[in-house]
């Protein structure tokens, strides 16, 4: 194979690398957000049990359990991320890779791992 194509496919790898980093924030986002989301409620409960109803009133109806964008809570997020642009990059870079350089992974890193080994 050509080092034009390796060099094109270790990026296009690389890329889809990057993207699985950034699954892995929106899952984060999505469990940060969902354990901040369970402290509001518990934080209802004792400005209720505190005497402050009005307040609690407003924080359950303004943020406990609120859409974290227009109709969407974090997991639905996540969801469209994986189920959209993930998978399809994803099925993208194997067709690719498949077309190119024989279904292998990671061909530019083996080609340096050769050239680098000492034994």
């Amino acid at each position: 194979m050509d080092d034009a194509t390796v060099e094109a496919l270790g990026l296009l790898s690389e890329a889809l690398e990057t993207t699985q980093r950034a699954r892995g924030c929106l899952y984060e986002f999505h469990q940060l957000t969902g354990g901040a989301d369970r402290t509001v409620g518990e934080a209802v409960r004792r400005l209720r049990a505190a005497g402050h109803v009005e307040q609690a009133d407003l924080v359950e109806h303004e943020v406990q359990g609120a859409d974290v964008l227009p109709g969407l809570w974090t997991f639905q997020i996540v969801e469209a991320y994986d189920d959209g642009y993930h998978q399809r990059f994803t099925e993208v870079e194997r067709q690719v890779r498949d077309a190119l350089g024989g279904g292998r992974d990671h061909i530019a890193e083996a080609e340096m791992k050769q050239r680098r080994e000492t034994t």
